[in-house]
């Protein structure tokens, strides 16, 4: 049974054998120049879709008893072939089309813990078919599933930090980047993206703090113009001694 995740920077396919499956070393891949992320590609973050694949570690548990080990590998394969079909659209351009084969496989797979990585790779491809229409809201959410199911699942985590990134959620673009680095320290890129993102997040953060700063001045003044005045006539006047400020009235 073949267990396969969509490539997002080609339209070729890379199918596994999940019951031989072993982690392998980070190999580097080429940037999809289609994607204009300004974040760095999944070549530059992660390992490639063979080798993302081969690095889930998945503790799996007993299987549940209520089927058979027959009825559960025809489900897996069922939802393989479905899934395999969607990564044929996404080839294609086809996103909407691949959206709805990756959701029908995660209906037929089981809910077990053998299904756990084609589930979890189902919401990642789901998640970048997202990204290509410009949903990355929905994008954001169905990685989070895919992170749910395999914590270390890298591809899944780059693609929601890019997400979070176009919606200029920097903080957790940040936390995710950071989560990349403590699964794989040799990742400079990783590195490199939280030191760009890093400027981006304290500028919204100021930006935020001036906003907020102007709704309360506003509402101060609404409320002060009935008696003639508005905060411009209050200063707030710091001691250098002890920090603390004393506000003063002026006219």
């Amino acid at each position: 049974m073949l267990i396969e995740e969509v490539k997002e920077a080609t339209a070729t396919e890379e199918e596994h054998n999940v019951k031989s499956q072993k982690p392998s070393p980070s190999s580097s891949a080429h940037k999809d120049s289609s994607d204009g992320f300004e974040t760095a590609s999944d070549g530059e973050l992660g390992p490639t879709d063979s080798d993302d694949e081969s690095q889930h570690h998945l503790h799996l548990q007993e299987e549940p008893q209520n089927l058979s080990a027959a009825d559960q590998q025809k489900s897996l394969e069922q939802a393989n072939e479905v899934k395999l079909q969607g990564n044929g659209l996404f080839g294609n351009g086809q996103y909407e089309e691949a959206l709805s084969q990756y959701e029908l496989a995660l209906q037929l797979a089981p809910d077990m813990p053998s299904s756990v990585e084609l589930r979890s790779i189902c919401h990642s491809n789901r998640a970048i078919c997202f990204s290509k229409l410009g949903k990355y809201e929905d994008a954001v959410k169905e990685c989070t599933k895919a992170v749910e199911l395999n914590p270390s699942y890298l591809k899944a985590l780059i693609r929601r930090a890019e997400a979070h990134e176009k919606l200029e959620h920097f903080e957790e673009a940040i936390t995710d980047m950071k989560k990349i680095l403590e699964l794989d320290p040799s990742n400079d890129q990783a590195r490199k993206a939280i030191r760009r993102l890093e400027p981006l997040a304290e500028a919204k953060r100021e930006k935020m703090k001036e906003e907020m700063i102007g709704k309360l001045k506003d509402m101060g003044n609404s409320l002060l113009g009935r008696f003639g005045m508005s905060v411009d006539n209050f200063k707030a006047v710091k001691d250098p001694n002890t920090g603390s400020y004393s506000i003063s009235f002026q006219r």
